[in-house]
């Protein structure tokens, strides 16, 4: 599936909050590189009150770093999903070394599963 990378360290504003992509790293599995992205969510412009966690967006296997571009001048991967086997232990290993109290993962459909760190 191609994966167009988020720009890192901008915020992105809605309603009641934004969010911000702090960094993209590469997780190593024995199964190939896994690409996922460290960030955090902010609920503070919300009429209900103020929130925010720390989260982790696994988006894949590296099939292709870097091979295209996008049309606003991002840069495309070729990544393949993470299979559900897996969920657990990357999910882990990624919120023990970022802190994050959620890892959410891509699904080729476009979908996503949340795995979240108790």
């Amino acid at each position: 599936m191609d994966f167009i990378h988020p720009l890192v360290g901008e915020e992105v504003y809605a309603i009641g909050g934004h969010y911000r992509f702090l960094k993209e790293e590469i997780l190593p599995h024995s199964k190939g590189g896994i690409l996922y992205l460290v960030g955090y969510a902010l609920t503070d412009t919300s009429c209900c009150g103020t929130a925010g966690c720390g989260y982790a967006v696994v988006a894949g296997h590296v099939v292709s770093l870097g091979s295209g571009i996008a049309p606003d001048s991002r840069p495309v991967s070729v990544l393949s999903p993470v299979d559900e086997l897996f969920y657990a232990d990357v999910a882990r290993v990624i919120a023990q070394k970022e802190g994050v109290g959620q890892v959410h993962f891509l699904l080729e459909n476009g979908g996503t599963k949340v795995w979240f760190h108790r």
